[in-house]
């Protein structure tokens, strides 16, 4: 695995300070053993500094450890992905719900 490939995944993880995305060019390697790399990580919105300890396995799937059965994996599997217009409606809907839970699942089906 490259330096390049390891900065790319870290913009995908976020501050534990301040929940901000770290950016690649502040993300550096200071060392790999087999598959443990070292890197120093620095956040430009809260100016915080950190040390990360990553196991990286090249080309390896990890393994999946789920409470789900064979039937709800599948099921839940095969389901479209939530997207952005999907987020988008809920927010709407959101919006105007009252919280009366009993009342939106006791409507009838028109």
């Amino acid at each position: 695995m490259d330096e390049k490939l390891i900065k790319r995944l870290m913009t995908s993880i976020s501050c534990s300070v301040c929940g901000e995305r770290y950016e690649g060019e502040n993300v550096r390697v200071l060392g790999c053993y087999t598959d443990l790399w070292f890197l120093s990580v620095y956040c430009t919105k809260c100016h915080s500094q950190s040390l990360v300890a990553a196991v990286l396995k090249d080309g390896k799937h990890p393994e999946l450890v789920t409470d789900l059965t064979e039937e709800e994996y599948t099921k839940f599997h095969e389901m479209a992905v939530v997207d952005a217009d999907d987020v988008l409606d809920l927010h709407d809907f959101l919006e105007e719900f009252n919280g009366d839970f009993s009342s939106l699942f006791l409507k009838e089906k028109g």
